[in-house]
């Protein structure tokens, strides 16, 4: 069974409408609830967050994958809002001044061959001045809340994880379609998780 892990009711809430006629609607914060194809899961925004609810729900469920969807800034301007992207390897980006940092960068399988490839580097603190927005230009390609959590928890529980993240901004963005940008991601975060259950239940089935 696959379980789909999202950071938060904003984000989600495109897929809770469209899955199965709003199954799930009234799926919370700290949540998750599944059926014979899926558990879906809300962990809250955050790293803490991220590594308890995904931590509790993998002893409680019986998951042989995770994917993580949500929305990123995309550090290059290679890439479009509303673009899906599928991360390659994530990095811890808060512990910086560690000479041998304690969380390594680690390689994640790609979920859908027909998304380009990125980078994703997790961080809650804000970039600052040039240098450092210089920096984490030059080794990664997105930014997120969440996803270095997800991906170190389902490592210690041998389970295999997916990231694909959706673009709704870039860090030097338009501030006046931030919304508009925003929706547009959380419909196509919503469009990565139908897509994802379809193929994949196909794909036991075969």
């Amino acid at each position: 069974m696959t379980g789909l892990i999202f950071s938060s009711v904003t984000e989600i809430q495109p897929f809770l409408q469209r899955y199965r006629r709003g199954r799930f609607e009234s799926l919370t914060e700290g949540e998750w609830r599944g059926d014979d194809d899926v558990v879906v899961c809300v962990t809250g925004m955050g790293k803490i967050k991220s590594t308890l609810c995904v931590e509790r729900m993998l002893k409680e469920e019986s998951v042989d994958r995770l994917l993580h969807l949500g929305t990123c800034t995309a550090l290059k301007d290679r890439f479009d809002v509303g673009q899906a992207v599928a991360a390659s390897h994530v990095m811890e980006g808060d512990r910086v001044e560690l000479a041998a940092p304690a969380y390594p960068r680690m390689p994640l399988a790609i979920a859908f061959d027909d998304l380009e490839e990125a980078i994703l580097v997790t961080q809650e603190h804000t970039i600052r001045g040039d240098e450092e927005q210089s920096y984490w230009q030059r080794i990664a390609d997105i930014s997120d809340m969440s996803g270095y959590a997800v991906a170190y928890v389902a490592a210690t529980n041998g389970v295999p994880c997916h990231i694909v993240k959706v673009i709704s901004g870039t860090m030097d963005g338009d501030a006046e379609n931030f919304q508009d940008d925003l929706q547009t991601a959380q419909e196509r975060v919503a469009e990565t998780a139908l897509r994802a259950i379809e193929q994949w239940r196909d794909d036991e089935a075969a």
